[in-house]
């Protein structure tokens, strides 16, 4: 239900699926990462105090992604620092995924919505180095 992807004792990925369920806060990410990610499950009338956050300021290295996917499949190529491929998963509806280091493609295989948050400011293509995907030949997916 929560799978880790690791390459060389690093974080590259945390896949959430969408059966997990646990009652209260979970959080899947280190605390040190500049991207947080938690799931929650609270009972009705379950109270969360108001608040507002305060300045704070972060410095950020890498840019990290999380991707919920609301409708379809997707399939997500990963690869290391040095663009050499690695494995892929495959996101179907109700899926989340935190893209944490590393290098990363997709293949849409059925129409797809997802919602992807990340830090911003964007910054376009200063933020990304493109490069070719892997041949279909080698894919190696696991589910």
């Amino acid at each position: 239900m929560v799978e880790q992807i690791m390459h060389n004792n690093v974080l590259v990925a945390i896949v959430i699926r969408s059966s997990f369920s646990k009652p209260g806060i979970s959080f899947f990410t280190p605390e040190d990462f500049s991207q947080q990610l938690a799931y929650m499950r609270h009972p009705s009338g379950k109270v969360i105090p108001p608040h507002v956050h305060i300045p704070a300021p972060r410095e950020v290295q890498y840019t990290q992604e999380v991707l919920f996917v609301r409708k379809g499949k997707l399939r997500v190529d990963f690869y290391d620092d040095d663009r050499n491929y690695l494995e892929s998963r495959i996101l179907e509806s109700g899926d989340t995924i935190l893209l944490a280091a590393s290098g990363h493609g997709f293949e849409v295989l059925e129409e797809l919505e997802m919602i992807e948050v990340k830090q911003g400011p964007y910054a376009g293509d200063q933020d990304k180095v493109r490069f070719e995907a892997v041949d279909k030949k080698m894919l190696r997916v696991e589910k």
